[in-house]
């Protein structure tokens, strides 16, 4: 499979952006005392997040990616694939866990569904949420 192939999803770059100036914005403070030089650390932190954190899909598998490692599902565990009341893309596996999907709106659900090659279905279970 190909890397086009894959869909990707990370949360918005303007977070990274922040992540940039915060940690230019920290230097003077880390600079000034030795013991506040761990300052620097939070905006690396969300500089790596805001990069690495995000779903990725393709036609077997869902990858959920955090700061530190992935999650890997299956299309074969994935029962259900439904938008949470803000708006947050979860799925539902077939032991009954959910796992949020970072990124992923409840609007680009069509999108993820449509990286399988399967059919959308059409019938809602909860047509009136």
């Amino acid at each position: 499979m190909s890397r086009t192939d894959t869909l990707r999803f990370r949360h918005s770059q303007a977070i990274l952006a922040a992540a940039v100036v915060a940690f230019i914005g920290a230097l003077p403070v880390a600079d000034a005392r030795w013991y506040l030089t761990p300052v620097l650390l939070v905006p690396l932190g969300i500089l790596v997040w805001a990069w690495r954190a995000g779903t990725d899909a393709d036609a077997r598998e869902v990858r959920v990616r955090a700061l530190f490692g992935q999650r890997r599902l299956p299309w074969g565990r994935i029962a259900e694939l439904a938008a949470d009341p803000k708006g947050r893309a979860v799925v539902r596996l077939d032991d009954g866990e959910r796992v949020t999907l970072p990124a992923v709106r409840g609007a680009d659900l069509p999108r993820l569904v449509a990286v399988t090659g399967q059919p959308l279905d059409a019938t809602p279970d909860h047509a009136e949420d």
